[in-house]
């Protein structure tokens, strides 16, 4: 009756604003930026796409833009409760008409895009009105305080009050159903061939996980964060890189994000072929996939998503994330300043003038020997692609000179023989997952984590980029946009795939541990990594998606190919994908240019991915899947999720009851989704 008393009252509210844009570089400044722009040849086709992890609330403004089918200007954005009855009729009526006569086959349709992402009809075509009642209801709850705080142990109580049977048949038809696409690879295929029907592209994760204590869940972290060893903090250790156990459920104030614990190495190798069971059915959907032209077995949209801390110890990733910040340190130092060594531009003459007092030292000579260089400048100073090599050691690899004795000094500590060969272990997994993605022609979006593995994460990241990117983006890294340093990250990470001629992939997340690493940070007394507010990391968002796609276009204007740079705008914020689209128009980048695309997961704004994919922009749904207990904890974070954002989930279910009210005036009850779009 709550249901039906809302529909009465909801009125439908529909914005269309359109415009024109007039943006364009001058020729002179085109030809000198050309001239400063290291061409290179290499026209291989690539598609953008990343996964969406990522949920933090947008703000409303009062101007925005518009891009679809028409030109682009500023308009002011009418409060929905206040739009024209007239607008809203003829705009439904047009859509309406579009469901009941979809174009030819062979004909792909495109809809114009409302940028306020405020038409029902556009969100939900692709949805049955069960399913559009079900979102309803599962918003309903997720925005109850009380059942959302216990929801893990009321679902738990529900299982073992109805008995396995009901119990699934109660989530199918609530959480799971909504959230979750399917039990395994072969049962989620007709929900992928109906996103794709509606112009939308599949990102696989399969989302099943343990549900530990915290206890256990501590006493692992504990166990498989410490080397045999011992925990050795040596002169220059910095304690974010250790672990602490206040801190050790890195579960601790994150909803968003998967947790992996290590167990040991066949739960790794278990992991893997998980994986790689995800890379294959990735394939497999994109192989039905109607195209004009085939670009490969999965058409070159496949993407699944893995996280590093499933594959190894974390350790390892914790001793490398050190050494890494011990080395940028030490760089600083011989350079006298801030910054990364790319943007001093050192040459290996510099370094030797700066050991010059050591005389003729064997070990120094050796070690200048050993430092990657070209001829701009230094890049590193260790040969970083061994880390990716399964016969480097990394005891050896990471010494450097001291300025003042000469003698060489290790950046790590001595790491035992038998976690040597677990890295390598990490290394050969992670290889063998992103060669099957090569074969199969599939996408890897490599996840962030905590700040304490990403700078191992991204170093090993990128390094696979170098080693698999040569001809296509296949590997794609993830930048959390709530860190202060993401942008000079970014930066970095562009220069060095255009110095050393690979595709660049990344997805740019606002972040899913910023609660977590405020607290750790204060705790362990070292610099936060998160900025300061809301408005700042939007900042941060924007200015790093501005530079990757100032870099695009420099590409674009000098003729060379500009799909080395790929850019996921994976973001629930409605303000950053105006944003995105608004830069796009502005500085002539299309969706046919496939190096933007957009992402949100599924069960969460609809209401903006599916305008997107219908308009012609490329748009992919992070799609979970797995047996129903087992994602359980999925499920738990989800309604965590949508908890947060009560804001988006009040615009989400005004959008659905909408939708239902006007289904049920117009007798189409039992409307049939059926899309005739082709995902870009």
């Amino acid at each position: 009756m709550a249901l039906l008393r809302s529909l009465s009252s909801q009125r439908t509210a529909l914005s269309l604003v359109y415009g024109r844009n007039s943006s364009k570089s001058s020729n002179s400044v085109v030809v000198a930026a050309c001239r400063s722009y290291h061409h290179r040849g290499n026209r291989s086709s690539s598609t953008c796409g990343e996964a969406a992890s990522e949920s933090t609330s947008g703000v409303n403004g009062a101007r925005y833009l518009h891009s679809g089918n028409r030109p682009l200007q500023a308009s002011t954005l009418v409060q929905p409760d206040l739009v024209a009855g007239e607008a809203v009729k003829r705009t439904a009526k047009q859509s309406s008409s579009q469901e009941q006569n979809p174009s030819p086959a062979g004909s792909p349709q495109r809809d114009p895009l409302d940028v306020t992402f405020n038409d029902p009809i556009a969100a939900f075509k692709s949805k049955t009105t069960g399913e559009l009642m079900r979102a309803y209801l599962v918003y309903m709850i997720c925005s109850s305080e009380k059942l959302v705080e216990h929801n893990m142990t009321l679902l738990k109580l529900a299982r073992n009050l109805l008995g396995q049977k009901l119990f699934v048949l109660l989530m199918k038809s609530s959480f799971y159903g909504h959230f979750v696409a399917g039990e395994n690879r072969h049962t989620i295929v007709p929900a992928l061939e109906r996103l794709r029907s509606f112009g939308v592209k599949p990102i696989l994760d399969y989302s099943v996980e343990e549900d530990i204590s915290q206890e256990e869940a501590e006493k692992r972290e504990v166990e498989s964060s410490v080397s045999s060893a011992g925990d050795k903090k040596e002169e220059g250790s910095m304690p974010q890189y250790h672990v602490d156990k206040s801190f050790a459920d890195r579960r601790y104030k994150v909803s968003s994000a998967r947790t992996y614990f290590y167990l040991n190495e066949a739960t790794c190798e278990r992991n893997m072929e998980i994986f790689i069971k995800c890379l294959e059915a990735v394939s497999d959907d994109d192989r039905k996939a109607p195209r004009a032209v085939a670009t490969g077995a999965t058409f070159g949209t496949g993407i699944t998503a893995i996280k590093l801390t499933a594959l190894g110890r974390p350790q390892l990733l914790l001793q490398l994330s050190e050494v890494i910040m011990r080395t940028r340190k030490y760089m600083e130092d011989m350079v006298g300043g801030q910054g990364n060594v790319l943007t001093h531009h050192k040459t290996i003459k510099d370094l030797e003038k700066y050991y010059a007092t050591l005389g003729d030292n064997k070990d120094v000579k050796e070690f200048l020997n050993n430092v990657t260089s070209d001829k701009e400048g230094i890049l590193h100073l260790f040969p970083w692609s061994g880390i990716v090599d399964e016969d480097s050691q990394l005891s050896d690899t990471f010494r450097v000179p001291d300025p003042q004795t000469g003698q060489m000094r290790r950046l790590i500590s001595q790491i035992p023989p038998k976690e040597e060969e677990m890295f390598r272990n990490m290394i050969r997994r992670l290889n063998t997952i992103v060669k099957a993605a090569a074969d199969l022609d599939v996408r890897i979006m490599v996840d962030a984590e905590q700040t304490y593995f990403q700078p191992a994460i991204s170093r090993i990241t990128l390094e696979m980029m170098r080693k698999y990117n040569k001809d296509k983006a296949i590997v794609f890294n993830t930048y959390q946009c709530y860190l202060r340093e993401t942008f000079r990250e970014v930066n970095t990470d562009l220069e060095q795939a255009k110095r050393q001629n690979f595709y660049f992939g990344a997805k740019l997340v606002r972040g899913a541990y910023m609660d977590q690493e405020r607290d750790r940070a204060k705790s362990l007394g070292y610099p936060d990594p998160v900025n300061p507010t809301f408005e700042a990391t939007t900042d941060m968002y924007h200015k790093t998606l501005s530079e990757c796609l100032r870099r695009i276009k420099l590409m674009k204007d000098c003729d060379d190919d500009a799909r080395k740079i790929g850019i996921m705008v994976a973001s629930h914020n409605e303000d950053t994908v105006r944003f995105a689209i608004q830069q796009m128009k502005e500085i002539g980048i299309s969706p046919e240019d496939k190096v933007i695309c957009f992402g949100q997961l599924l069960g969460m704004c609809d209401y903006i991915t599916f305008p997107l994919g219908q308009a012609g922009y490329s748009a992919y749904k992070y799609i979970p899947y797995g047996p129903v207990e087992e994602v359980l904890p999925y499920l738990s974070r989800r309604a965590q999720e949508n908890k947060g954002v009560l804001k988006k989930i009040k615009k989400e279910k005004r959008l659905l009851l909408s939708e239902i009210r006007r289904r049920l005036l117009r007798g189409q009850l039992f409307y049939k989704p059926k899309g005739n779009y082709v995902p870009i």
